[in-house]
């Protein structure tokens, strides 16, 4: 069976594995939704539809109504690769939200994490 890209992974696969991520380094649900909205725009109804939906992460982003002008100072290592290195777009997206997770679970200041 070939393997998935990452755009195909469903973000309400991915999102229940964050929040356990959170919530055992003594982060919160809600903590974890307002780094998400931050970073794509949606609000809460736009989250919880695609918390509850089928959208892949692709269309998660592609539908986002927009990506923070701040994402772009997110910088560091994540999965052995610079996230401001990633030249595919939905990559650096997906790595960005990936980053913002774990600062969160690193215990960093929230408003350094929102930049």
């Amino acid at each position: 069976m070939p393997r998935k890209s990452i755009g195909e992974y469903k973000f309400a696969d991915i999102y229940p594995l964050y929040v356990n991520k959170v919530e055992k380094k003594s982060g919160s649900k809600e903590e974890l939704d307002i780094i998400i909205k931050w970073l794509t725009g949606y609000d809460d109804t736009g989250l919880e539809n695609h918390i509850n939906g089928n959208a892949d992460l692709e269309a998660f982003f592609q539908q986002a109504p927009q990506i923070n002008q701040n994402a772009h100072l997110i910088k560091g290592v994540i999965c052995g690769h610079r996230v401001e290195d990633i030249e595919d777009p939905l990559t650096q997206k997906i790595r960005w939200m990936d980053k913002l997770v774990d600062e969160l679970t690193r215990g960093k200041k929230f408003e350094n994490i929102l930049r």
